[in-house]
């Protein structure tokens, strides 16, 4: 049972790892669209490259801005998941 609970452990925080990840990127995009959209119904303009552009600007730069960081998360996840498998092969 300690295999299967260490297992679900690392599934955990490999899911936590991943949204913390994910957030920054899915956030801005999502504010971006909102307010594009906003702006696009209230001028009934239906252009598609609207949405498109002002988002993909805001995910280039969050990448910039956050992109270390986001890095350091998935490299620490990583370093902890090879020094657990070091681990159990020790064992």
């Amino acid at each position: 049972m300690d295999e299967s609970s260490a297992l679900f452990a690392l599934v955990d925080r490999m899911l936590w790892t991943a949204a913390l990840v994910a957030a920054p990127i899915l956030l801005s995009a999502l504010v971006v669209g909102l307010l594009v959209g906003v702006v696009q119904a209230a001028t009934s303009v239906n252009e598609q490259t609207l949405t498109f552009v002002p988002k993909l600007a805001v995910v280039a730069v969050v990448l910039v801005v956050m992109g270390a960081s986001m890095l350091g998360l998935v490299g620490d996840f990583a370093r902890e998941i090879f020094a657990q498998i070091a681990g159990i092969a020790t064992q």
